[in-house]
């Protein structure tokens, strides 16, 4: 009996181990995708797409993350086909600090990064010493010193452009103290700093308007373009070529025109 129940259990967990195995490997439905997107305007657009897909047979279930590092670790152990909430530089490193097999294969919005304030109306009513908040992720770090360079606020070191940190400020002639913040939860923090760069989706989700709310935003042609990830296994799947005809639809970008005002700019 104990041989019975022994090779029975094998079979049980051999049987699990091949149903993980099928999450991770082969090609994608043709009649289902599972796709991760970041809360607020990725999350919106992608229900758009959904619903679209509906109508071609395609069914399209959305996971929603509140931050940055699960929906690519997600992808790559196969708990989602797709996600969508990225810009490059972004997957670039991500890729090559954990050493993901995963790869991009359409572009979608951009979002500008802008610099909001509960304080103060115009960037040139910072004053000496006072807090500024950022991302705390190398990327969007970047991103934002650079913004600030833009604005007049700081110096960086020649060269550095999206590998800038906090340590790579060159000239900071009001002695700003830049604090570094979890991404999503700038928002809720903005009241204890003078200004703070916020990535636009957590702008949105908290309430904002970029076009109208930001005191200063990054230039329409920034280059930080999003876009659509799957595995490198997958990458020439023909669902994906139904996704991305979809999403970059011109009812999609009628759509992202009529819903966000300018704040998201379409790449096609």
């Amino acid at each position: 009996m104990k041989k019975i129940i022994t090779f029975a259990l094998v079979l049980f967990v051999a049987s699990l181990l091949t149903a993980c195995a099928e999450n991770t490997s082969g090609e994608l439905s043709s009649e289902h995708l599972k796709v991760g997107v970041t809360a607020g305007p990725h999350e919106q657009i992608m229900e758009k797409v959904a619903e679209l897909a509906e109508a071609e047979g395609l069914t399209i279930d959305i996971e929603v993350f509140t931050e940055y590092v699960m929906p690519n670790i997600a992808l790559d152990e196969g708990d989602l086909d797709v996600n969508s909430f990225q810009h490059k530089p972004y997957l670039d490193n991500f890729k090559s600090d954990r050493n993901l097999d995963i790869v991009e294969v359409a572009t979608t919005v951009n979002a500008p990064m802008g610099i909001y304030s509960t304080q103060i109306s115009d960037i040139t009513e910072l004053e000496e010493g006072d807090s500024v908040g950022l991302p705390n992720d190398p990327i969007n770090g970047a991103r934002a010193l650079m913004l600030f360079e833009v604005a007049g606020l700081i110096t960086l070191e020649e060269g550095v452009a999206d590998q800038a940190t906090v340590l790579d400020i060159a000239d900071n002639p009001l002695n700003l103290d830049f604090i570094e913040l979890e991404a999503s939860q700038i928002p809720r923090q903005l009241d204890e700093l003078a200004v703070a760069a916020i990535n636009t989706n957590f702008a949105i989700e908290h309430g904002y308007v970029p076009t109208e709310d930001s005191i200063y935003i990054e230039a329409a042609d920034s280059p930080w373009v999003n876009i659509i990830v799957v595995r490198e296994e997958n990458k020439d799947d023909a669902v994906l070529e139904t996704l991305i005809r979809l999403y970059q639809s011109e009812e999609v970008a009628q759509f992202v025109e009529e819903t966000f005002q300018g704040s998201l700019i379409t790449s096609w």
